[in-house]
């Protein structure tokens, strides 16, 4: 077995993010950086999901970083899953992501369709009208700077003596529109049922392609000539990327050997852990990922080992250890910190980068370690971040709570341009503690009619 990246044997030789394309300095020039984070990096200003089981109707305001806190059954896990489908939009993969959690009915808004002044004051229980006054639908919906997008879900038409698949949702529309919300004069593309129109010249073009209910327009009419948003809207969309089975037990992937290839984006089970940091260590990012691993980890250092049979393991040096060691024998905390750190700092980032409770296993110690890796990775994505630890949220926002800090280096340990979310249940529904109707974001979400 020979030394690998980051071994006693070789250093990794320090190389600033700034000598790089596409990245920045990390320390001075601020207001370079706050220009060059508005300029290149595209921001998503919110969210938008309506009928996903504890969410009626839920808009949610992104900032560069967006931490989302709440109390167990909150609704936290919901609004991830919800993310998670709308990304899946662009990959093709709503539907069968939809079937996987058991269909639109296990994952339809669970509560009355409306909920009345007298319930919510408790005067009557809560509980269905018995008659329907609207469709079944479930709602996604994004905000770009320069693009808007939704998706409406609900039932087929046919019936069971049709299909065995008569569960199956479909779409019944979608829509690209300018921002800042839904407007009939500022559809660029509209899609009802099977038919997609588009404006070309101010006037609309109805597409020659019929789509089946299964396949969105941004998968499959995303075209540069005719529909250029919807070509911008599947490259954000795709690059999303999130984390949330990051297990640290013994028999977690990240503890095992993993073959030797070069992995600029750690994997959601994060199996090719050791690929990823050899990656990271052969990358301007080399230096960032050592320090947060240090200042983490008592001074600690990573590095990366190949065996006889070509496959990589790290190999953590730690202070007054006479050997290094591999992933097997990590703490869970170590371990965590160390995908955390690769998923984060990775040399290829993601437009939209989603964290589910990255506290867990972490020391509170680390919460101020962890918080420069989202600044440093803010730098190059937006961040969100889903999580049951107040200390985190305090480290994230310098103290601020819900108050944004400006654009600029992280000052005091508050991250730059952090957005502080709590959720709470409001009559059974998810809803943004101390939102009112008159401070709530804007969003339209149409209707179905037939054009």
């Amino acid at each position: 077995m020979r030394p690998g990246l980051g071994g006693e044997g070789r250093r990794p030789r320090a190389i600033l993010p700034s000598q790089v394309a596409g990245s920045w300095p990390r320390h001075g020039g601020q207001e370079v950086l706050s220009e060059a984070m508005r300029s290149v990096v595209s921001m998503i200003s919110l969210v938008a999901v309506h009928g996903y089981r504890s969410i009626r109707d839920l808009v949610l305001p992104l900032g560069r970083v967006t931490v989302i806190t709440g109390a167990n059954g909150s609704g936290k896990t919901n609004l991830y899953r919800s993310l998670r489908l709308l990304a899946g939009i662009a990959h093709g993969r709503l539907i069968g992501s939809l079937a996987a959690e058991g269909g639109l009915s296990q994952v339809l808004w669970a509560g009355p369709e409306q909920i009345t002044s007298a319930m919510r004051t408790g005067q009557v229980p809560i509980q269905g009208t018995g008659t329907r006054t609207g469709p079944i639908s479930l709602g996604l919906g994004v905000l770009a700077d320069d693009l808007g997008y939704l998706v409406d879900l609900g039932l087929p038409q046919a019936g069971p003596e049709s299909t065995i698949f008569f569960r199956d949702p479909e779409i019944k529309r979608e829509q690209v529109f300018v921002p800042p919300v839904l407007r009939p004069a500022g559809t660029l593309v509209d899609r009802r049922w099977s038919k997609v129109r588009a404006r070309e010249n101010g006037r609309w073009a109805e597409l020659e392609t019929r789509l089946p209910p299964r396949e969105s327009i941004i998968d499959e009419v995303a075209d540069r000539a005719t529909t250029p948003e919807l070509v911008a809207l599947r490259r954000t969309m795709s690059s999303w990327r999130f984390y949330d089975g990051l297990r640290t037990d013994p028999a977690s992937p990240a503890r095992r050997p993993c073959v030797a290839t070069r992995t600029d984006v750690l994997a959601d089970d994060a199996h090719d852990l050791a690929a990823a940091v050899a990656t990271i260590l052969e990358s301007a990012w080399s230096a960032p990922f050592q320090e947060a691993v240090a200042r983490a980890l008592d001074g600690a250092h990573v590095g990366v080992e190949e065996g006889g049979d070509g496959s990589l393991h790290l190999a953590v040096n730690q202070t007054g250890l006479l050997r290094p060691l591999g992933a097997p024998e990590l703490s869970d905390g170590t371990l965590r910190f160390i995908m955390l750190a690769a998923a984060l700092l990775s040399p290829q980032p993601p437009e939209l980068l989603v964290l589910n409770e990255p506290e867990t296993s972490l020391h509170p110690s680390v919460m101020p370690a962890l918080a420069e890796l989202v600044a440093e990775s803010a730098l190059r994505s937006q961040v969100v971040l889903v999580s049951h630890d107040r200390h985190l949220v305090d480290v994230l926002t310098g103290g601020h709570g819900s108050e944004p800090v400006d654009d600029g280096l992280p000052e005091s340990g508050a991250v730059p341009g952090v957005v502080h979310h709590e959720l709470v249940r409001d009559t059974g529904q998810t809803t943004l503690a101390g939102q009112g109707l008159i401070g709530a974001a804007r969003w339209a979400w149409g209707t179905r009619k037939r054009w």
